[in-house]
């Protein structure tokens, strides 16, 4: 066993027996990077902070000011919230008010109408409770008091590694590992209006109890894969839980699914296509892109473009239109300090931005969201572990954009410009075309966006007529489908018939089966008292020629021939 394993489980089983060792020792005390509590123990390359493998990084630096760390950034950059953000790519430590929830990491998080909520979390190997919304508009941190009563009796519990899911006007706390864990996997309900915990009832086999998974809200339905249970076994099984019947149902894809692990990111592509990266198990990280098809349930493993990222688990991702934001992560050397985004149309990766020291947005365990404001998309994260706990809010406001001709050739052909895998990288090939001939005028801007346009509306109506002959096809094809289902029924009635009559036949042959078995036992009767007969009547024959054997030779032997009666005579 490694000296980080080792000390990995010296950690873990003192955490278990004494969760409170931690907040006793000394504030002098240096705490390692190593996040002791992951389950990961990669034998890969420390990842490079200094972005000089990354020549086209933006990097910021990080001060240290009261032990706390902030970016460089003026603060006046952030003063009503994502209104005044006005720097693209660089994370930046927004002026927050009210009362901080406790530092933590594997903690939930989600956005509901312009409101960050935090549930849960682990805090020095302690499971946390407690539920707190940071206002997005004033920056302003306040704390949920659950109500609880005889009509809301449920009560929430501490647990880590869990998902929060936002639903309508609730939020849904999906597993998480316990102190006394469940044999399935919970599920519970905020209600945002009533302030108020529920446990819905859930129908069908629920999933094994487990933390780390990933859950993607995919339609009206959650799809959960893989994670590690509370005896540390790691999953990659795959389960469905339908949000309007609430039944669970476990998938059997075909393909070959990503190994076990825990910790990983997972995210949804044009409501088809379920993205897992990353992860990582008892022995090692992963940087692997896997891809499951959610019509045809098929995984696949499709080619990574691009700068690709080290492995890493513990991260936390978010997707905007067709860019897939990740941030964070370790490999239980050191934190992962770029920002990374892989567009999921043409699977091309890219770096944002990097940062440098022992920064909260370098960190296993922390939440990524994203909320918008005025058209434009910005990314909130907090907590994490790097070394020490963290409760700072990080935002970033990307450059990326999804180009309106990606999202017109997404939702005009779903099927055939498939997204994964090995599709033509559009948005580049319509940058290129316009660098060779860039307009020089406004009248040729108007000119160039009036031919697209008029190009577009062309190919509109050429995938209207398109689809108007497909559902003829499909009209004509159930047509047909009905007469063979006709003939089949019928095909169906004299395969019946004849079946009853074949048994009946059957039951003939077995009868006549059993006559021929007694005629053949009487003829061996008859054959034998033939054969007695016919003795008999050589016995007798025998015996009436020894009464007649007198005459000449009875006299030449002086045998006296019989004396005959006198009646005879």
């Amino acid at each position: 066993m490694s000296s980080t394993e080792a000390m990995r489980l010296f950690v873990k089983i003192l955490e278990e027996e004494d969760p409170g060792w931690y907040s006793r020792l000394s504030n002098s005390v240096v705490e390692p990077v190593i996040d002791v509590q992951m389950n990961h123990n990669s034998k890969v390359e420390p990842v490079i902070e200094n972005g000089n493998s990354y020549p086209e990084t933006k990097t910021i630096s990080i001060s240290t000011q009261n032990g706390s760390e902030v970016g460089t950034q003026d603060k006046d950059t952030v003063v009503e919230g994502f209104g005044s953000v006005e720097v693209y790519d660089q994370w930046i430590a927004p002026p927050v008010s009210g009362g901080s929830p406790k530092a933590r990491y594997e903690h939930g998080a989600a956005v509901v109408q312009d409101k960050l909520y935090i549930y849960g979390g682990n805090y020095n190997g302690r499971y946390l409770n407690d539920l707190h919304v940071l206002d997005l508009r004033s920056w302003t941190w306040s704390k949920i008091e659950a109500k609880t009563g005889v009509e809301s009796p449920t009560t929430s519990i501490p647990c880590a590694g869990h998902s929060l899911i936002p639903w309508g006007n609730k939020l849904l706390s999906i597993a998480g590992h316990t102190k006394d864990p469940s044999e399935s996997i919970q599920v519970k309900v905020f209600d945002l209006q009533m302030a108020t915990w529920s446990t819905p009832k859930i129908f069908g086999k629920a999933p094994v109890s487990r933390g780390g998974q990933s859950v993607n809200l995919v339609g009206k339905t959650l799809v959960i894969f893989g994670g590690q249970d509370a005896k540390r076994t790691l999953l990659n099984d795959l389960h469905i839980l339908d949000l309007e019947t609430m039944t669970w149902d476990e998938i059997d894809a075909v393909g070959v699914p990503p190994s076990p692990r825990s910790d990983h990111t997972a995210a949804v592509h044009v409501e088809r296509y379920l993205l897992i990266f990353g992860g990582g198990s008892h022995a090692t990280c992963y940087n692997d892109l896997h891809v499951l098809d959610l019509q045809t349930m098929e995984w696949s493993r499709p080619m990574q473009l691009g700068e690709i990222p080290t492995p890493r688990a513990g991260h936390a991702g978010v997707t905007v239109g067709e860019n897939w934001f990740i941030v964070g992560g370790g490999d239980n050397k050191s934190g992962v300090s770029e920002t990374i985004v892989l567009n999921m149309s043409t699977l091309a990766w890219s770096v944002v931005t990097s940062v440098q020291g022992r920064v909260p947005v370098a960190s296993e365990g922390l939440s990524l969201v994203v909320s918008s404001y005025d058209g434009e998309d910005v990314l909130v994260s907090f907590g994490g572990y790097n070394g020490r706990y963290n409760n700072e809010v990080y935002v970033l406001k990307p450059s990326h954009k999804s180009t309106l001709q990606s999202k017109i050739i997404e939702n005009s052909i779903p099927d055939s410009v498939s997204a994964i895998p090995n599709v033509t990288n559009v948005e580049s090939e319509f940058e290129a075309g316009h660098d060779s001939n860039p307009p020089k005028s406004k009248g040729d801007i108007v000119s160039v966006l009036k031919a697209e346009k008029e190009e577009l509306e062309s190919s509109l109506v050429k995938e209207k007529h398109h689809a108007l002959q497909l559902k003829q096809d499909l009209a004509e094809a159930e047509s047909c489908n009905s007469d063979l289902y006709k003939e089949l029924q019928s095909v169906r009635g004299q395969l019946a018939s004849e079946q009853s009559r074949c048994f009946k036949l059957e039951v003939e042959v077995a009868e006549l089966g059993q006559k021929l078995q007694t005629i053949g036992t009487l003829q061996k009767e008859l054959e034998l008292l033939q054969r007695q007969k016919a003795a008999s009547e050589q016995a007798a024959l025998n015996a009436k020629q020894r009464q007649s054997s007198g005459g000449v030779w009875g006299w030449l032997a002086g045998t006296p021939p019989p004396i005959q009666n006198a009646d005879d005579a």
